[in-house]
């Protein structure tokens, strides 16, 4: 059985990603160390809180250069929430920060036409027929938290939208490297469906 490792980089909610892949028959651990990395087959990156402060505990622990290691070694990686918006080069929370350039582009605040932050269930507008949403159709719902979305430079990245004052990638993906906006771990038997797929991708390389 493949293993997959969840960043402990002393923020994010991990335990209960831990349980949505756990619950799908996904053999999981935190890894709280950078050297760790190499040794699972798949990682996922959760998170929750401030953008710079989470750029941060990664720089400190060494964990931004074992990621782009890691993704240069061709082994699938999921961002879910913060974790998404931190593969982008960078965030305009609370000024300029810069991210871990992995995908182009840049977070940006949600509008003000909208109450912010962006809580509770949307829509999932597929845009991309991708392995991440096998039977999951176009249109399902999803559990969002965010005060922030993802603005990529080229349309090639986004692989799912959702409409919230605007229309913004809700999820990016290409090649190995994957993310989602919203939670699949709160999101019932779709967000869970999800999970399950990412653990199939790992398993098959």
């Amino acid at each position: 059985m493949p293993r997959v490792g969840i960043i402990d980089y002393g923020m994010g909610n991990l335990r209960s990603v831990e349980k949505g892949l756990q619950k799908v028959g996904v053999e999981v651990t935190l890894c709280s160390e950078a050297e760790e990395f190499d040794s699972f087959d798949g990682l996922v990156l959760p998170g929750v809180g401030a953008f710079g402060d989470a750029m941060g505990h990664l720089r400190e622990r060494g964990m931004d250069r074992a990621l782009h290691h890691y993704i240069g070694s061709g082994r699938n990686l999921l961002g879910i929430c913060l974790g998404l918006q931190m593969l982008f080069e960078y965030s305009e929370e609370h000024g300029r920060n810069e991210g871990l350039g992995v995908i182009p582009g840049k977070v940006r605040r949600l509008p003000g036409t909208v109450k912010v932050p962006h809580m509770g269930w949307n829509v999932l507008n597929v845009t991309r027929d991708v392995p991440l949403f096998e039977g999951v159709a176009s249109g399902s719902r999803f559990y969002f938290v965010h005060s922030y979305y993802c603005e990529p430079s080229t349309d090639d990245w986004t692989i799912g939208t959702t409409p919230y004052g605007l229309e913004f990638t809700c999820a990016a993906g290409r090649e190995n490297v994957w993310g989602l906006q919203f939670h699949p771990e709160k999101s019932s038997l779709l967000g869970l469906r999800i999970l399950e797929n990412f653990g199939r991708m790992v398993a098959s390389g």
